[in-house]
């Protein structure tokens, strides 16, 4: 049996950076409150637990003063800007640089929009955090949008701006934008009258990985994919690698492996979402390693 780890799975940039702030921190100090799951994975957010990161929420947050507070990549509306401001808190800001440009790029558009009588539609999850932090800069006035029946909230007499959550399938996207595009009718006049406007704003470092991990799923005879439940791109990415291989399992940790999944002579692949850990992965080639009956290569 050989078992590889996905070198390009494991944390993106925004994620690995906002850890490495927090582990900073606490080395300073024996405990930092972070404005919800740092990640969306139970693992790490236990283990940074452990080390003295304390998960608190927006209701919470209102009631702290004189502290420092780490806010995480997802980034965060302006109203936890204005509590901070209020409540003498400091704020460790690990918000991802690609999701700050969009919540600038979001508040010009809604400006625009608010001109026109227009509306700013997102293609995301409803109550994802980083979809919070972008409807935050519409005066929460943004409509979000996930699958088609959502389509029917817009109004199509007025103008839209249409703008992706950073972590959203990138095939998603552009099925949800052609079919307001539909809607609208006239395809020439939408151009024409601009009463119609797309914003591909998915991070390509998450894109990316979609075309890699249909390769690294074809090339296995077995898949795990590591990732918490929680997260939206674990879930987009794993659909990717079971619609590759069948044989694709979603796990959360080693101890949902489930031995009867292997043979003898399988080539087993093992990868994870953006939020997931790479000491998770490894954790996940070990376990296997353990119960297999012979040699295991690397």
């Amino acid at each position: 049996m050989k078992i590889t780890i996905d070198q390009n799975s494991g944390y993106c940039f925004g994620v690995e950076f906002a850890i490495q702030m927090a582990e900073d921190e606490i080395g300073h100090a024996n405990e930092l409150y972070c404005l919800g799951d740092i990640v969306h994975n139970d693992m790490e957010v236990k283990r940074l637990h452990d080390k003295g990161l304390r998960v608190i929420d927006h209701e919470q947050l209102k009631d702290l003063h004189d502290c420092k507070v780490l806010i995480r990549a997802h980034g965060e509306p302006p109203e936890t800007y204005a509590t901070a401001l209020k409540n003498n808190i400091e704020l460790i800001d690990a918000s991802c640089p690609v999701v700050l440009k969009l919540q600038n790029r979001v508040k010009h558009a809604f400006d625009k929009m608010e001109d026109k009588n227009g509306q700013v539609v997102i293609y995301g999850k409803k109550g994802h955090a980083e979809v919070i932090g972008l409807t935050g800069q519409t005066n929460n006035k943004a409509i979000i949008v996930t699958e088609e029946a959502d389509l029917d909230k817009i109004d199509y007499s007025r103008p839209v701006s249409l703008f992706s959550q950073t972590t959203k399938s990138t095939q998603g996207f552009y099925t949800i934008k052609e079919k307001i595009e539909s809607r609208f009718g006239d395809k020439s006049k939408v151009v024409e009258e601009e009463v119609f406007e797309a914003h591909d704003s998915i991070c390509r470092q998450v894109s990316n990985r979609e075309p890699r991990l249909k390769s690294f799923a074809t090339e296995h005879d077995v898949v795990l994919f590591v990732s918490g439940k929680k997260s939206s791109n674990g879930k987009a990415l794993y659909k990717v690698c079971k619609d590759q291989n069948e044989r694709s399992y979603f796990i959360e940790n080693s101890s949902e492996v489930n031995p009867d999944w292997f043979r003898e002579d399988d080539s087993v692949g093992i990868c994870g979402a953006t939020s997931t850990p790479m000491w998770l992965m490894q954790d996940v080639a070990q376990s296997i390693a353990a119960f297999a009956k012979q040699p295991v290569s690397f």
